[in-house]
């Protein structure tokens, strides 16, 4: 049994996966308040489905990119159930988890701030490696024949390639948990953010107050 989810976006995605079929999933749109909903959702959705934490065989969390404070919280919250459970934790790169499902050649895009998208290629004629770009930049190079577009920054990459946009397959914390499900044997890495840009909020370049010793 394997619990998926994920926080990156405006929203808060869950998802329980037998290693079969779905066993029970959810999806609630929210511009904040994901700190405060998370726990309860996934215990919602663990009754829904008859079943407990102590169920679980491991548990799969969204990477990022995207925002910074959901990414935290997901990644958090993921390592800390994998502790107190004994069970492994797996981290999915959600742009991966986009294109879980869909054919080739396909262009994950995710909005990201002032314009750009963040995006990586799957089965593209030209490696496209994950990155954050402005939208009217990308390269009319990647332009190829069934290019497909998947994503919330899909349609302004679609438009500027000539390229097809298609809905993802799964929704993000089904497609996490289906992921994990494929590598929770593998002795995996303990979940970390993936950042494909620097943090809005840094450390101050003026100098701090000299701290005077009286004793001196």
């Amino acid at each position: 049994m394997i619990l998926g989810f994920d926080t990156s976006g405006r929203y808060i995605s869950a998802a329980l996966w037998d290693g079969t079929e779905i066993v029970a999933d959810r999806y609630e749109e929210m511009a904040r308040g994901q700190a405060e909903r998370l726990f309860p959702l996934l215990d919602e959705l663990l009754t829904d489905a008859g079943q407990t934490l102590q169920d679980l065989s491991a548990i799969g969390v969204g990477t990022g990119p995207g925002n910074f404070t959901g990414i935290r919280l997901a990644v958090s919250a993921a390592r800390g159930l994998a502790l107190s459970l004994g069970v492994p934790a797996v981290g999915v790169n959600l742009l991966e988890a986009l294109a879980l499902g869909s054919q080739n050649p396909v262009l994950a895009c995710l909005d990201a701030p002032r314009d750009a998208v963040y995006v990586q290629g799957y089965g593209t004629a030209t490696p496209i490696q994950p990155q954050q770009i402005n939208a009217a930049e990308v390269p009319l190079g990647w332009s190829e024949t069934g290019l497909t577009c998947i994503g919330s920054g899909a349609e302004a990459v679609a438009e500027r390639l000539g390229a097809t946009v298609s809905p993802a397959a799964f929704a993000p914390g089904l497609a996490i948990a289906r992921i994990a499900a494929q590598r929770w044997h593998d002795d995996p890495a303990r979940p970390a953010p993936f950042y494909l840009r620097a943090a809005d909020a840094a450390p101050s370049k003026e100098q701090g107050p000299v701290i005077l010793d009286h004793n001196a």
